[in-house]
């Protein structure tokens, strides 16, 4: 597999992106630490490709929520963590806007009794230490989408890669990731398996998280950075699967962006588009017209549909009234959708809400 090399002129340019990313997220106040909700009875009953979620854009977010924990007991079917790899700082860091260092709720609590207690503003092995601790507190919890947006990419020759990734995802959060390898069972590849209706029922999932990939606002502005995530981890997994191992794949990746037709013609190399089962792009416009959602639904793919509150007409990005929400989670379950992102963060209730897809 081809590794990712960075050279003086890749250096300069992506310095350069990152200095145009670089930016100050809109502050919102806590709305202080949500109790755990659980999803309705009837939710635990629908096949996991045949519902729909709300997920919380950037819940690493301390104005979001004080500790990773509290986003965690929001009941929301995904949460969103920012990563970044570069030579800028060691370890693999989260933060929205800083490519040095950490700046998240995340604590690194080793044990259930640790969540909330301890200093925050740790790397994503942190992150994954409080997600596998509140596992640990909350057996059979309601399955996650964990996803992780590479702000950079990957960086293989800093230790950084997909085999890397895959071993700290392995070593922090064990049996509770649900894994590519275990989809594709009895399968050639991811989407033979999903055409085939591999994914299991929601409550078949219980207690497990599906990490998500999809390529950073840098990396995709970076010219001379040509291998990115998605490409690059659907040739991890292929390259695994040809040697038999494809079970040590911790994650999934996504297609990023919506369009027409089957996004994955993108990939000129064909023979790795069947590892590609997750969409991941605008609300608008998979709610617009112009891309048919039901052939996801169809063939059992997850469609992420992030800032569902620009879908027209636009609603409040953070605080909608809870009707105005539930209304547009119906829209976008409506079209299709998996998850429905934005920053509804104060509206646990509605972030808990699982409803039927397509429907």
């Amino acid at each position: 597999m081809r590794l990712r090399k960075r050279t003086a002129g890749a250096v300069t340019a992506l310095s350069a992106v990152v200095a145009l990313a670089l930016g100050t997220a809109p502050a919102g106040a806590s709305g202080g630490v949500p109790a755990l909700a659980s999803p309705a009875g009837a939710a635990e009953d629908l096949p996991y490709a045949g519902s729909t979620g709300v997920g919380v854009h950037n819940a690493y977010d301390k104005a979001k929520y004080p500790y990773f924990a509290d986003a965690l007991d929001s009941g929301a079917a995904m949460l969103e963590l920012d990563v970044w790899t570069n030579f800028f700082g060691s370890s693999w860091r989260v933060s929205h806007n800083n490519p040095f260092g950490n700046d998240n709720n995340c604590e690194n609590a080793t044990t259930p009794a640790q969540l909330r207690t301890k200093s925050r503003n740790q790397s994503l092995a942190g992150c994954l230490a409080d997600i596998r601790s509140w596992h640990d507190a909350h057996p059979g919890h309601r399955p996650v989408v964990l996803k992780l947006e590479l702000k950079d990419g990957f960086a293989a020759n800093l230790g950084r890669g997909p085999a890397d990734l895959d071993a700290l995802l392995t070593g922090k959060l064990g049996d509770a990731v649900y894994r590519p390898g275990t989809l594709a069972a009895g399968h050639p590849d991811l989407d033979t398996a999903a055409r085939a209706g591999a994914w299991p029922g929601r409550a078949a999932l219980a207690g497990k998280f599906i990490v998500e990939l999809i390529p950073g606002t840098v990396e995709e502005g970076n010219a001379s950075d040509t291998l990115w995530t998605d490409r690059e981890y659907a040739t991890h997994l292929r390259s695994l699967a040809a040697q038999g191992r494809l079970g040590q794949a911790a994650a999934f990746p996504a297609v990023h962006r919506a369009e027409a037709g089957d996004p994955r013609a993108r990939y000129a190399d064909a023979s790795l588009r069947p590892w590609f089962v997750i969409f991941d792009g605008d609300a608008g416009a998979y709610a617009g017209g112009a891309v048919d959602t039901g052939w996801y639904d169809r063939n059992h793919y997850l469609l992420i549909a992030t800032d569902a509150h620009n879908v027209a007409p636009a609603i409040d990005s953070t605080r909608p009234t809870e009707a105005q929400a539930r209304d547009r989670l119906a829209l976008l379950a409506g079209h299709h959708a998996s998850i429905a992102s934005a920053d509804w963060y104060p509206l646990p209730q509605v972030l808990a809400t699982v409803v039927p897809r397509g429907r």
